[in-house]
């Protein structure tokens, strides 16, 4: 699959920011949504991701030419080789969509579904032979946040798995592999757990939701973009690594664990929610927000390169 044609079945923000990037790198690009606008709004995604594409040393980032919107998922995807499906979280909305292309899919294409929470095995439920579909969950944006959560299962065609992960990895992916189904997959679950505390710890007014944010933000966070948590500990475990930290600390993070809150998104949670917002962008709307959290997101990975 050196140079596929790819098709992008969803026009959302996570098919956009695909759609940006498989052009950048110079393949051709068909997206389907139902949307009118759809054209107009790829243009200006594609228009806003270029600077940041073209950092990364992608030679074709901001070119329009190589991609072309279709009204119909079935055009969309003929004669392609990778099918990147992004339709909203809704089953029944994808098997609909699944049954339209299925018919119009090349023999070899291989179809990654970005969804961030449905299991693989509902998903196939939506193909007469599903063989080659997979789970492909990135992260937002996916134009700049390398992570490609993959999953196949005993329904997945051999070796299918492995052309997806070398197609990514030629975006500058980093891939990895659920070996079980769970919802939410992996990450989505990491930053669930987090942000349920964070609630926590917000509703039980420990910290005001914009300090809890900058503790997050301007602590561990800024550790967990560069290793892992299990990695991290075994370097504060010194010469015991892992298991030092574990017999020094174990204990500590048992009884915490013991303690974390358990809340709820109720009208009262959400309403303390949007008043810690309130605070946060006090001088800065969403765009503007979005726009300093992709220029962090890109000095990280460049300086990462070093």
């Amino acid at each position: 699959m050196k140079n596929p044609h790819i098709a992008i079945i969803g026009a959302g923000t996570i098919g956009l920011s695909w759609a940006a990037l498989f052009a950048a790198t110079g393949r051709q690009v068909t997206v389907y949504d139902p949307a009118q606008d759809t054209g107009a709004r790829l243009k200006d995604v594609v228009k806003a991701a270029a600077p940041a594409l073209t950092a990364l040393g992608w030679d074709h980032a901001g070119v329009q030419t190589r991609l072309r919107v279709v009204d119909d998922p079935a055009q969309a995807v003929r004669g392609a080789d990778f099918v990147q499906e992004s339709v909203p979280e809704r089953l029944e909305l994808k098997h609909e969509i699944y049954a339209r292309i299925e018919p119009e899919l090349t023999p070899d294409a291989i179809i990654g579904s970005s969804t961030s929470g449905l299991r693989l095995s509902e998903l196939q439920q939506g193909f007469a032979e599903p063989g080659r579909l997979i789970l492909a969950h990135p992260f937002n944006p996916p134009h700049l946040i390398p992570l490609v959560e993959l999953m196949g299962n005993d329904r997945t065609e051999d070796n299918v798995l492995d052309t997806a992960a070398q197609f990514y990895e030629s975006l500058g992916k980093v891939c990895v592999r659920l070996h079980k189904e769970v919802p939410g997959h992996i990450a989505n679950r990491l930053q669930a757990a987090v942000w349920r505390e964070a609630i926590h710890l917000a509703a039980e007014g420990v910290a005001s939701v914009a300090d809890i944010d900058k503790a997050v933000a301007s602590g561990p966070g800024l550790r967990w973009a560069c290793l892992g948590p299990t990695t991290l500990f075994h370097l504060g475990g010194g010469a015991g690594g892992i298991g030092g930290f574990c017999d020094h600390l174990g204990p500590h993070f048992e009884a915490w664990w013991d303690d974390l809150g358990q809340p709820r998104l109720t009208p009262e949670t959400v309403a303390r929610l949007k008043e810690g917002m309130a605070e946060i962008t006090a001088d800065q709307d969403a765009e503007t927000l979005a726009a300093r959290r992709d220029r962090l997101i890109l000095n990280h990975l460049l300086a990462s390169r070093e």
